[in-house]
């Protein structure tokens, strides 16, 4: 199998190319890997692809097409009980979204990200998406809200990092 036709090496090149900072050339490249993935009959890998790609495109200020590839992902992981990965699409679509000023429908699918985050016990990711929800209710002026939002991010670590522990102590004190 030629290197063109391997989306493996296609997947590992973008990987590369994501990290010297080319994101067009990595989203490219994930395409392209995502369309063999998908020509092998692969859902599970072809969606991997493409929310790669879809980061890649959000960091090279693409944020349309960036929601295109990622949509549906999702669903993809859902049916493969993928809990993990289905999170990170949603979450990922939430970016997206966001990033095209679709601040009702992001929120909606950052929540979404945070209930599939919570019942598959990946808490330090939910925390980062809760995180995303307290910045935009935060945007909005709502500060009780948000703080809510940052209070449901660190409550439930297991291993919070210093900066969380942190964090979970200001919380704490109530001063408001």
């Amino acid at each position: 199998m030629s290197e063109l036709s391997d989306p493996k090496s296609l997947s590992e090149n973008a990987d590369g190319v994501y990290q010297e900072g080319d994101f067009e050339n990595a989203a490219r490249l994930y395409g392209e890997a995502a369309s063999v993935f998908q020509a092998q009959g692969n859902a599970v890998a072809t969606a991997e692809m493409k929310n790669n790609q879809s980061v890649a495109f959000l960091q090279a200020g693409d944020a349309q097409s960036a929601y295109q590839v990622v949509t549906g992902t999702a669903e993809v992981f859902a049916a493969a009980a993928d809990a993990r990965r289905q999170g990170i699409a949603l979450a990922n679509e939430a970016t997206a979204l966001e990033a095209l000023k679709r601040i009702d429908q992001a929120l909606e699918k950052y929540l979404q990200s945070a209930d599939i985050f919570k019942q598959a016990d990946e808490d330090q990711l939910r925390a980062s998406v809760l995180q995303a929800v307290a910045w935009i209710t935060l945007r909005r002026g709502k500060i009780l809200e948000a703080l809510g939002y940052v209070r449901a991010s660190v409550a439930d670590l297991k291993n919070p990092t210093f900066k969380q522990k942190i964090m979970r102590g200001l919380l704490r004190l109530r001063l408001w």
